[in-house]
């Protein structure tokens, strides 16, 4: 979160072995780049892609930089870790193929975060507050939804889940986007719980498929996600878009918050909606997230 951007929508990934479409990124207007050393990369610019993500976060860059490391249970990840964790420039860490509690507190220990693991829900205090370095965690199949509540709270540096669908339709044999509603919901349950912010959408693969790409966000903020993950920038103001409120439920929100402050506890407004404080929370979010406007 940045005062710009108190609620980041939009995560842009770059293959880092393409400097170039990571420095487009990087004026892309996406509230945060994420720099991919995983899937995007082939095996053999593995090293390449390494060095040139390194030598970006040399320096701070324009807008905030994540590394999507290789999987965590793979022979690259530690090599990764040990690449740019230490760099002034690397804003926080996206960790695929995560299945396990375990996963998360052996990164965070690399990586430097310190701190010690919790069994339950926690804050998501900032960096340089003692918390160490973000990290984001990616759930790609069964088990590690069935294990995602203990993954939300395995330790106070991670600050968000979010899923995998590639890698989760592959292992649930899901045949239609519906069938991973289920598994959706269940994450965005469990990164609550454990205090974290809502989950951002996976990537939608179409880059062409704009009123596709629009209907499933919409479909994603019914569920609870905030934001989403995208692969190319003509997807950003569409994502953006999509989560931002709209001039109704603006409206809604000023009178809410308008109401609370000239009465304290519960209340029913004139057109009879009642309100407390969970309302008038979820209004003030609203209220914060039309600010990018």
């Amino acid at each position: 979160m940045t005062a710009t951007a108190p609620f980041p929508l939009t995560w842009l990934y770059a293959p880092g072995d393409r400097p170039h479409v990571v420095a487009k990124a990087l004026g892309s207007g996406a509230d945060v780049v994420v720099v991919d050393l995983e899937d995007a990369v082939a095996p053999e610019r593995k090293e390449y892609a390494r060095a040139a993500t390194a030598e970006l976060l040399a320096e701070p860059p324009p807008v905030p930089v994540h590394v999507r490391v290789n999987a965590v249970d793979g022979p690259l990840a530690g090599q990764d870790l040990d690449a740019v964790a230490p760099l002034p420039g690397l804003a926080g860490l996206r960790l695929p193929k995560v299945s396990s509690a375990g996963q998360v507190v052996r990164v965070a220990e690399r990586a430097g975060s310190g701190g010690t693991p919790e069994g339950g829900a926690h804050p998501p205090p900032a960096r340089g507050a003692g918390a160490g370095l973000p990290l984001y965690a990616l759930l790609e199949t069964a088990l590690a939804v069935e294990h995602a509540y203990a993954i939300a709270s395995a330790h106070p540096s991670l600050r968000g889940v979010s899923i995998g669908e590639a890698d989760l339709r592959a292992d649930l044999g899901v045949r239609n986007d519906a069938g991973l509603d289920w598994s959706r919901a269940r994450v965005v349950v469990a990164a609550r719980a454990a205090g974290l912010a809502p989950p951002t959408q996976s990537v939608h693969p179409d880059i062409r498929d704009l009123e596709g790409l629009a209907a499933s966000c919409a479909h994603g903020r019914t569920l609870g996600f905030l934001g989403r993950a995208a692969i190319h920038p003509r997807q950003l103001p569409i994502i953006e878009r999509a989560y931002l409120p709209t001039d109704r439920e603006l409206e809604e929100a000023e009178t809410i918050v308008k109401a609370a402050t000239t009465q304290q506890g519960a209340q029913a407004l004139p057109d009879g909606r009642f309100i407390d404080a969970a309302v008038v929370a979820a209004a003030q979010r609203t209220l914060t997230l039309a600010r990018r406007r």
